[in-house]
């Protein structure tokens, strides 16, 4: 250790990446933004920063995904430049913080430092910053590159390093580079040791409606006990990695490894078990210790390292954030693992010699599997990341250099959510309170509940509720109020985390007023209705099974008992599923408390409305008066509709249904072919009377109907005629029995009605049919439109029936009529058929009645 800097040589004896520092100090030459990609292990998380801080004077921040990372690397850090942690190195995670003045290099959280620059954009003192494991797309830090593009802008002397395991490392360049000009890449690759992969598949389902199965995890501890006693056997000083998908299935996982296999030491590591027993994981094992079996979640897939491992056991299984856009609702959700974090989980096994993978699934399975994950903001809420993004002032991201940009759909939902808390403005930036809000390191709906709950139920109750729905608890029978009560009485590593989030949550939660009710689990319904008042629910069936709900939001989610005995619920989280549970509904509760209706309006007070709602119903509008939570129908009576409630029922149904509302008479339906003929033929005056037309136009025609409609007159006995004649034109309206007649009189004397086309079918021809007979001599073929139109004859015999069709009568009789008059004056003696029909007078009646 020097005064000033920091000794590289020392701190990277026996690091691979000590070989790429010169590298690295060439390309930080060139530019002031770099990206850095090397092999989990090969210590760039342990050399970039003190290099960095050699340069400079001021601090380097540098950010892991998670708390555990965060602390390890800081401790590796400083024990290998010989100094105190919190001196020269330190860190600052969620609730914990080391440093002090003189420390040059502090590991954070990414969320810590996202929340830190909302206080000091510019990162005063702050000199460089390094964003590590950019690979695993966190959405904390995708903001972050967003965000120090900006900063960056307004300091040139900022310096930035992505670096990551496993890096899409020319697109990363891009938008960390400057304008045109990406950043320079340092790739540093090392040997890698041999790795052995088996394959050890179940013969249960991994997964079912309630998650992973029992017998699932009875597998992995299995596989994972019997094959750590054959490592040990040969490698004694060997230990064995097990990767699960949460913190819930590594203590289930751990407690059946301790039953089965007494001569191991089995540890748990996730972000949620006290910081002093990750750090002992971390340290590895002093000799005479048994082998150890360490149970993990994805935290140690690839962010730090855990010596002396040799053996992995992975379930293949991921937890990740999920957004259910059918339903507007976001979870964690579990699923098979891309291929890339079986790599990586695999990797651990290599780090310091030949290793083994057993993967817990069959190789067919192992190749179906996607290749990657999906980042982060593509998938899961983005209330939190809006709020931030709100407060620093680019509302929806909109001009930040991101990897990737918020899905418009996800982000529209996301500003819903933040102005029904009044989080932000109309124009999408934070008001005072949404900055209250983003102070509590909390999701926004679980902060206002803290904010808003503890004057009510009290902070204690309020701040239970809200680290139980904040955590990876799972929740017996969906029951919010009893697992807390739960929790109250338990030592367990759930319920110490549970109560070191409690007290942490104090901190923000307000002061209690002198009306606040005496806390009482009966009032934990109120907390999670204020976090999520779109989510209040009542009881619309019970089965033998359970109870299905109606949430304000319009889903219908079952629960099973005791939570289905309730009549109201405030949900806090509903989740895709299949099975007997869910009641035919696609989703299935997984967390809930009982709520009374009072402690409902009391919640949910700006979704209840009491308005009349009139709607069409066959062909005539009626109304009700509803009272309703959201899409909750709490009473419906009749109600006389009045022209004004009415009014926008009846354009609701002719929006929904078109035109069909209404029952055509012929009249209007014929006036209505012939104007759209016009209009096809001869175009201007004559109006678009097309289906939608008449909708863009509908007061123009139909106003005076529409009144009457409103008030409860049945659709059937409106007459579109008058309705349709107003849309004549004027003076040309006078012309049109003379273009586009009703009748055509055809030789006989008789008047035939035109059928005229459907006004969608330009091309079709306006259609007579007529006998045969009637149209002897005829010779030149009437035409519609002033001459632009010609009439389509449908010639009939005796009875009715077609015998052909043409819109040229010359030729017709010229040529075919002779075929037809062979094959007819034996079926039809009685009516003329002569040789000549042009010399023949024409006739609607029979031969004899004719000469008569």
């Amino acid at each position: 250790m020097t005064a000033t800097g920091f000794d590289l040589t020392r701190i990277g004896d026996g690091l691979a990446f000590a070989a790429a520092l010169d590298e690295l100090r060439g390309a930080l030459e060139q530019s002031s933004s770099v990206v850095v990609s090397a092999p989990p292990g090969t210590g760039k998380t342990t050399l970039v920063p003190p290099l960095l801080a050699s340069r400079s004077p001021g601090r380097v921040i540098v950010t892991q995904p998670r708390r555990v990372t965060a602390r390890a690397a800081a401790r590796r850090l400083a024990q290998l430049d010989g100094s105190a942690l919190g001196a020269r190195v330190g860190f600052t995670v969620r609730g914990e913080r080391q440093v002090s003045a003189s420390t040059r290099i502090e590991f954070v959280t990414a969320g810590v430092l996202l929340r830190r620059m909302l206080d000091d954009p510019g990162l005063d003192g702050i000199d460089a910053v390094v964003i590590d494991e950019v690979h695993e797309r966190a959405l904390e830090t995708d903001l972050l590159i967003g965000l120090l593009g900006e900063t960056r802008q307004l300091r040139d002397d900022l310096v930035l390093v992505a670096m990551s395991a496993t890096i899409d490392a020319d697109r990363i360049a891009a938008v960390i580079g400057s304008d045109g000009s990406p950043a320079p890449i340092v790739s540093h690759a090392v040997p890698a040791h041999t790795l052995t992969e088996l394959w050890a598949p179940s013969a249960s389902p991994r997964l079912d409606e309630r998650g992973v199965t029992r017998a699932f995890l009875d597998h992995v501890a299995r596989t994972a006990a019997s094959a750590g006693r054959e490592l040990t056997r040969d490698i004694p000083s060997a230990d064995v990695l097990v990767f699960a998908p949460g913190a819930r299935e590594v203590s289930e996982i751990a407690r059946r490894i301790r039953q089965d296999a007494a001569e191991f030491d089995v540890r748990e590591l996730h972000g949620q078990i006290p910081a002093t027993e990750q750090d002992a994981v971390i340290r590895g094992r002093d000799s005479g210790q048994p082998p150890r079996i360490i149970v993990t979640t994805s935290l140690a897939e690839s962010s730090l390292t855990v010596p002396g491992v040799r053996l992995v056991v992975d379930s293949c299984l991921s937890r990740h954030p999920q957004r259910d856009a059918a339903r507007g609702m976001s979870g964690l959700i579990t699923t098979g693992s891309p291929r890339s974090s079986a790599v990586q989980r695999a990797g651990r096994a290599t780090r310091q010699g030949p290793g083994t993978v057993i993967r817990c699934i069959d190789e067919r399975t192992y190749a179906a599997a996607p290749a990657r994950p999906a980042p982060e903001i593509v998938t899961t809420d983005l209330a939190d990341a809006a709020l931030l993004l709100a407060c620093w002032g680019t509302p929806g991201g909109v001009g930040l250099r991101m990897i990737d940009p918020p899905p418009a759909d996800s982000l529209r939902e996301a500003l819903a959510v933040l102005r029904a808390l009044g989080a932000i403005d109309a124009e999408g930036r934070a008001t005072p309170a949404g900055r209250d809000l983003a102070r509590i390191p909390a999701d926004p709906r679980l902060a206002r509940a803290l904010r808003d709950g503890a004057p009510i139920v009290g902070a204690r109750l309020a701040a239970e509720v809200v680290a139980l729905l904040s955590g990876d608890i799972r929740i017996a029978e969906a029951d919010v109020a009893s697992a807390i009560a739960g929790m109250r009485g338990r030592r367990g590593p759930d319920a110490q985390r549970w109560t070191r989030e409690v007290d942490r949550l104090l901190r923000y939660a307000p002061p209690e007023t002198p009306a606040a009710r005496r806390p009482s689990l009966d009032d934990a319904g109120v907390v999670v209705a204020l976090a999520f008042p779109e989510r209040v629910a009542h009881r619309v069936e019970r089965s033998a099974d359970g109870a299905t709900f109606l949430l304000a939001s319009g889903t219908r989610a079952g629960v099973s008992a005791p939570l289905a005995d309730a009549e109201w619920l405030a949900v806090a989280e509903v989740a895709r599923a299949a099975g007997r549970l869910t009641a035919g509904t696609g989703a299935v509760i997984r967390s809930a408390a009982v709520i009374s209706e009072s402690q409902m309006e009391q919640a949910a007070g700006h979704l209840l409305t009491d308005r009349v709602e009139a709607e069409f119903v066959g062909d005539r509008v009626v109304a009700r008066r509803e009272r309703r939570v959201g899409s909750i129908v709490r009473s419906s009576v009749p109600v006389r509709v009045t022209a004004e409630d009415g009014h926008d029922a009846v354009r609701r149904a002719i929006r929904d249904r078109g035109l069909d509302v209404f029952t055509w008479s012929d009249a209007a339906d014929g006036l209505r072919r012939r104007l759209g003929l016009l209009h096809h033929a001869v175009g201007a005056p004559w109006p678009d009377v097309s289906d939608a037309a008449l909708l863009d136009g509908l007061d123009d025609w139909l106003g005076s109907e529409l009144g009457t409609l409103a008030t409860g007159t049945r659709a059937g006995r409106i007459d579109l005629t008058p309705a349709l004649r107003r849309l004549l034109p004027w003076p040309a309206a006078s012309d049109l029995d003379t273009l586009a007649p009703e009748r055509l009189e055809v030789p006989s004397g008789s008047r035939v009605r035109i059928t005229y086309p459907p006004v969608d079918d330009p091309t079709a021809q306006p259609v007579v049919a007529v006998k045969l007979q009637e149209c002897f001599g005829w010779a030149e073929t009437p035409r519609l439109a002033g001459g632009r139109v010609p009439v389509l004859f449908h010639l009939l015999s005796p009875a009715g029936r077609p015998l052909a069709v043409t819109s040229d009568l010359a030729s017709f009789w010229s040529g075919p009529y002779t075929q037809v008059r062979a094959e007819m004056r034996g079926r039809y003696p009685k009516h003329p058929w002569p040789e000549d029909p042009w010399q023949t007078p024409p006739t609607r009646h029979t031969t004899r009645r004719t000469q008569r």
